[in-house]
């Protein structure tokens, strides 16, 4: 009896083929529990709240972290279609990505765990990112399925990587990760606008992943941040300059966005979110006054709307059972963006 209940458990499970995109909520999380925690410390505000956003946050992560891995062993069909995607495999990068922040969520209680995860973290983001980047020099891909997400497997994971090796005490290998992120972005920046602004408009199930376009600014702010000292420099400010235009042109952009009904793909705005306030209570704890302080507290308010609004949408999708519908990537075209027509299961990535 037992052993038919796990049997029937395990196949539950293996037909649940969580996509990759949904470690994104893992960045939103972890950004928000960083703004906290840095929050506590400038507004003597409540420490247990960032603790508790890091606890869900590594909560979700070892569950994501199960699903997925069940989806390789008993959906392979699934995962190989995902991997091999034009436009989801990157989202693939958010599985160590996600390792590396679970790594700086853990810190503060156990050095040694914390830097197991992000070993295994970094070298795994390091890995795809190379792999991936390699298969894009080779040349012959669809400009339509160029979108946003291409910044994951290496600006993502490198700003991260030198983030939370900072954090962890390797300044120099954060350093390094901060070199590979920073030169990644710039390749890629232009790339990605001369697509949006040249070719078809994105369709509505990726809409959401403009979000991402907030994330390098800020995120590269904060890894900076990471490997300086003392009072903010104008090249921080730069970065944070510019996060704010891209924050403005998203924020205008909204309506358009939202044309696409909620789903699980829009957490693709929360890590951006996260770092833009976060950059900017790092300026305010490295002694930046004036008005700085004035728009730290008004983004670090909106930080906890967006991102806590995201995660009650998920929620809500999640109690009706339309969060993890089962995946139809096999089924997806592997040579063009998907359409608005594209099955709900390939939506929600």
């Amino acid at each position: 009896m037992r052993k038919s209940r796990l049997k029937f458990a395990i196949l539950k499970v293996s037909r649940i083929a969580v996509p990759a995109a949904f470690f994104g909520m893992i960045l939103g999380l972890v950004g928000l529990g960083s703004c906290w925690r840095v929050a506590a410390k400038i507004w003597n505000l409540p420490i247990w709240i960032g603790e508790i956003i890091m606890l869900i946050a590594v909560a979700v992560w070892l569950i994501l972290l199960l699903l997925y891995v069940s989806k390789w062993l008993w959906a392979r069909e699934d995962a190989l279609a995902e991997f091999e995607h034009p436009v989801f495999c990157c989202f693939i990068g958010l599985v160590p990505v996600s390792t590396v922040l679970i790594a700086l969520a853990i810190a503060p209680y156990s050095h040694t765990i914390a830097f197991v995860l992000f070993a295994i973290g970094a070298i795994g983001q390091l890995s795809f990112g190379v792999y991936r980047s390699g298969r894009l020099w080779m040349g012959g891909r669809n400009p339509e399925t160029t979108t946003p997400v291409l910044y994951l497997p290496t600006v993502a994971g490198s700003f991260v990587s030198a983030i939370v090796a900072s954090a962890l005490g390797y300044r120099d290998w954060g350093v390094l990760f901060f070199g590979a992120g920073m030169f990644s972005w710039l390749a890629l920046e232009s790339i990605i606008m001369q697509r949006l602004f040249l070719l078809e408009a994105l369709p509505k199930p990726l809409r959401p992943t403009l979000g991402i376009q907030l994330a390098p600014p800020v995120v590269g702010c904060v890894a900076y941040l990471g490997i300086t000292n003392g009072l903010p420099d104008t090249f921080a400010q730069i970065l944070f300059g510019y996060g704010l235009l891209q924050a403005l042109i998203l924020l205008r952009l909204l309506p358009w966005v939202f044309q696409q009904p909620f789903a699980a793909s829009y957490w693709a705005f929360t890590f951006g979110i996260a770092a833009l306030a976060l950059s900017s209570l790092r300026f305010v704890e490295r002694g930046i006054t004036g008005a700085m302080e004035g728009l730290a507290v008004l983004l670090f308010v909106g930080a906890n709307i967006a991102i806590g609004s995201t995660a009650l949408g998920t929620l809500r999708l999640l109690l009706l059972g339309k969060l993890l519908p089962p995946s139809a990537l096999a089924k997806a075209p592997h040579n063009i963006a998907p359409s608005p027509d594209t099955p709900r299961s390939t939506r929600s990535l």
